[in-house]
Parts: structure tokens; C-alpha cells; sequence
């Protein structure tokens, strides 16, 4: 592989070693910012719609502009974030938490384009495994971010909260200088003949299209739901930032640590079947959180989620550049992760209000429908010869 494409694991580890530190703490920061219990995920809320609202000006952005400058403003406002976010707790203001969340997602929303930069770099046969690699780094973050957590509780006097926004600036500072070091492609240039391909409109409408967006979207929000409830359900069994801490982790382990491998199971097994696999997971995880609420049910339960989760993403990924040639890059992600994104923020702020009128129970039950939706489209891929390929437009 190209040094590029560990360095791309590297931002991606950054990444997702912050993601997992704001998800052990936002909501209980949120919880005590809310005067309104319910509104205790509105701060995570918050930040999956500003992913939502950037999906598309960052993919549009770096089409134009080149994926170096794009990942370095969306690091600079992820600064600024962390800045906000301190002040926030000082002043005890939900409103200006979540301002600084926004810029969070902000962030993320240009992040989430590492995995798409990976296949760029490398030749064709090579993608399954770089988007794989990439996807990799979050094992790091499995490791880091909630110990982290727990190492900044008392970095500083205002909160045990507060020190972890210290941390995130120095992450997003390492990833500053990481992006310097990477040979990342230029803007994509434009066609002499002025073609710029197919209207996103035809390309949505492409089967392989549906399957890979609806198992991506679908995975990530039955993953985001479940796990944004996780800290509550676990806080109202009474249980510490230490447990909630340790399943955080090794749920995010759980999420990326298949990386290493799914590429090649894809290669060998075919995306049908990885994605069935997936959806197959995502409910054991909630038979088993229906089953009990110890810290044991909490964390196999996580982990089964985060093993689905990495083979509908992953998968979703992967099918996903099966859908679109080099002129309709920048238009098909965008779109692919406005979608899931948008459905992803819904899922964020339902966490919390499911959780708070309905309970526990009611949260897991919600995400049945997704995982059939899911089960369905990989079974009916992997059952189909009609997938779709890219086709320069005419």
C-alpha cells in the first residue's frame, strides 16, 4: 500500500479517537446542561446534523478545491469546536455546547471522505482492502478515546468533562501535521470534451446504488441509535464512567477491528453475504439488550453491534464505488452520505427522547424494521445478477 494510505488510517484513528471520547461524555454533559432531561442527546444531535448539513459542500468543496485543503479547514474548525466546548461547560450553556458540536460534525463531515480518498490512490483491484486499511485506524481509537475519557476526568477543576476537550486539540493537531505529509490526489479536472456524466438522479436509481446507500444508512442509524442510548441505559442501572467507558470501548473495537479482514472476506465471500452477515449481528445485539442490563449484557451486546455495523458500512462502502465513474465522484458521495447522515441525526435525537419516555426496551425494538430492511436488500444482492456499473455518460 501507499504511505498515503496509512497515513489516511492515521486521520481516521484521530478521528474516531475523538468521536468515541465525545460519545462516552456528550450525552451526560448533556444531561447535566439540559434542564429538560430528554433534550440529553441534543448536543450529539446536533452534531450528526451539521455532518448532514456539510456531507455535501465538503465532498463539492474538495472536488473543487482538493481533498488537502478541505481536511485541513474542516481540522481548524474542529479546533474551534473544542474551544467552544470548553467554554460551554464553564458557563454551563447546552446552547453554546452544542454550537461547538456543530463544529465537531463539521469536522467529521469532511472525515468521513477518508475512506472515499483511500480507493483513489490505489489501482482497482486494490480498493476492498485500502477502504478496509483506512477504516482500520478506528481500532486505535477503540483504545485511546474512552481511556482518555477517563485519564482527563480530572485534568481540570471546572468538570471531569473539561479535560477531554483539552485532548481533542491535541488530536486535531496531530492530524494537522499528518495531512502535511500525505500525497493525496489533486482537485478532479474537468472534462475537455465537457462531459461531466450522469445526473445524480439516474445514478440513485441504480440498484447496486439502493442496496449499498440502504445498508450504509440503515446500519449507521440502528448502530447510532442503540449506541447513543447506551451511556443513558447504563447511567439509569446505575452503573459508572468507567463501565460505560470500557463498552464504549470495546464496542469501538468491535467496529473496526473487522477492517483488517473484511476487504478480503468481500473479495472471497462477495458484498451479499457480508451484509447479510451484518444485519444478522445488529440483531443478536438486540435480543441480547433485551435479555438483561449488567455491564456484560451491555458490552457483548455492543460488541455484536459493532461487528454489524462494520460489515454494512464497510459493505455499503465498497458497493458504493461500484457506482459511479470518475466524473460523478463528488455527486455520488455527497449524496450517498447526505443520506445517511440525515438519517443518522434523526436517530441521535430519538436516542435520547425514546429513551427517556419509553425506555431501554423501546430503543432496541425501534431498530428491528432497519435490520430487516438491511437483511432483505443483501439477500436480494447477494440472489441478483443485475447489479449496475459505472458508465461514462454519453
Amino acid at each position: 500500500m501507499p504511505r498515503t494510505i496509512y497515513l489516511l488510517t492515521a486521520c481516521q484513528a484521530y478521528l474516531f479517537i475523538c468521536s468515541t471520547l465525545l460519545i462516552t461524555v456528550s450525552a451526560l454533559i448533556g444531561l447535566e446542561l439540559a434542564e429538560n432531561k430528554a433534550l440529553a442527546t441534543l448536543p450529539l444531535a446536533v452534531q450528526f446534523i451539521a455532518v448532514m448539513s456539510c456531507s455535501v459542500p465538503a465532498s463539492l468543496a474538495m472536488g473543487k478545491w482538493g481533498r488537502r485543503r478541505g481536511f485541513v479547514f474542516a481540522t481548524l474548525v474542529g479546533i474551534t469546536g473544542a474551544c467552544l466546548a470548553l467554554t460551554a461547560i464553564y458557563q454551563h450553556s447546552l446552547a453554546i455546547f452544542c454550537l461547538a458540536t456543530a463544529c465537531f460534525g463539521c469536522f467529521n463531515a469532511f472525515g468521513n471522505y477518508y475512506r472515499f480518498t483511500a480507493p483513489e490512490i490505489v489501482t482497482a483491484e486494490k480498493k476492498n482492502v485500502a477502504i478496509s486499511w483506512v477504516m482500520a485506524g478506528g481500532v486505535v481509537a477503540a483504545f485511546i478515546g474512552p481511556n482518555l475519557a477517563r485519564w482527563s476526568q480530572n485534568l481540570l477543576d471546572i468538570s471531569i468533562y473539561a479535560g477531554a476537550f483539552v485532548v481533542v486539540i491535541g488530536v486535531y493537531m496531530l492530524s494537522l501535521m499528518t495531512i502535511s505529509f500525505m500525497d493525496l490526489p489533486p482537485p478532479t479536472p474537468k472534462p475537455s470534451d465537457g462531459n461531466t456524466g450522469r445526473p445524480i438522479s439516474a445514478i440513485v436509481k441504480q440498484p447496486t446504488f439502493i442496496v449499498a446507500c440502504l445498508c450504509a444508512t440503515l446500519g449507521y442509524a440502528t448502530m447510532n441509535l442503540v449506541m447513543t442510548a447506551t451511556p443513558l441505559a447504563m447511567h439509569a442501572s446505575h452503573l459508572g464512567l468507567d463501565d460505560t467507558a470500557f463498552v464504549i470501548q470495546w464496542h469501538v473495537v468491535a467496529m473496526f477491528a473487522p477492517s483488517f479482514v473484511t476487504g478480503n472476506l468481500i473479495n472471497r465471500f462477495g458484498i451479499g453475504k457480508i451484509l447479510f452477515t451484518g444485519a444478522l449481528l445488529c440483531l443478536l445485539c438486540v435480543i441480547l439488550n433485551l435479555l438483561g442490563q449488567s455491564v456484560w449484557h451491555f458490552a457483548i451486546a455492543l460488541i455484536l453491534l459493532g461487528l454489524g455495523w462494520n460489515f454494512l458500512f464497510v459493505g455499503g462502502t465498497t458497493l458504493l464505488t461500484e457506482c459511479y465513474a470518475e466524473t460523478e465522484k463528488s455527486r455520488t458521495q455527497a449524496a450517498n452520505d447526505f443520506i445517511v447522515f440525515s438519517t443518522v441525526s434523526v436517530t441521535a435525537l430519538s436516542s435520547g427522547v425514546l429513551h427517556h419516555h419509553l425506555g431501554w426496551s423501546i430503543v432496541n425494538l425501534c431498530v428491528i424494521p432497519f435490520i430487516l430492511v438491511c437483511a432483505y436488500s443483501a439477500w436480494w444482492l447477494a440472489n441478483s445478477n443485475n447489479k449496475s456499473h459505472p458508465q461514462a455518460a454519453t
